[in-house]
């Protein structure tokens, strides 16, 4: 199993804590606010423990269970301490109308965290796709894309343990891809299907 510490103690690090823990992972929970992460601790239980923000992580994989605005910023605080792991970028950057980009180019938070990251840190893009209920209640495939190929068979390892389907969409390049798969997630909860009660996946045939 997986060391993970969470940086920030929102309802995304609750839901995929309470599956890391379900699924035998060491969970560690990191926020600015050390109440609300004791707090977000003693809800997941199974050993969840907490660290000073800024410190150097626990977690083996750190996931950056932020708003999207806060989530670059947030890498370059921790600096050096990041040295050496696995970044997971969750955070869908939308712009006001949640039906695009709040960047312009082709880009992701994930890139952009990648250009800041310390030396030997592995960025990855994962469970941006995916509506917070459906994670909690469901079991979704999740996709996810990264660059180093030994940490993504870790990440992929971790998405197991969860109970759901890790899908390699390829390089941290494609982080961008996902980005946009996340506004057309929304797209289709407001129109076509209505509402958040799924998720987008692969169905695979043969002949």
């Amino acid at each position: 199993m997986s060391s993970i510490t969470f940086l920030g103690a929102g309802n995304m690090a609750r839901t995929i804590g309470t599956l890391a823990v379900a699924g035998g992972n060491t969970v560690e929970i990191m926020a600015r606010d050390q109440s609300k992460a004791d707090d977000l601790a003693k809800v997941l239980g199974g050993g969840t423990t907490t660290g000073k923000w800024g410190a150097v992580p626990a977690g083996d994989i750190v996931i950056t269970a932020l708003l999207y605005a806060g989530v670059v910023s947030t890498v370059a605080e921790y600096g050096d301490a990041l040295a050496g792991k696995i970044i997971v970028d969750i955070s869908n950057p939308f712009n006001a109308t949640f039906d695009g980009l709040a960047h312009s180019e082709p880009t992701s938070i994930a890139q952009e965290v990648a250009k800041i990251a310390p030396a030997g840190a592995s960025v990855f893009k994962a469970f941006n796709t995916i509506f917070r209920n459906v994670l909690a209640e469901g079991r979704p495939d999740v996709f996810f894309a990264g660059d180093n190929p030994q940490a993504k068979a870790d990440v992929a390892a971790f998405i197991e343990s969860l109970g759901l389907r890790p899908l390699d969409v390829g390089g941290l390049k494609m982080a961008h891809w996902l980005e946009g798969a996340g506004v057309l997630t929304v797209g289709l909860a407001g129109n076509g299907i209505g509402h958040g009660n799924f998720a987008l996946g692969v169905n695979e045939f043969t002949d």
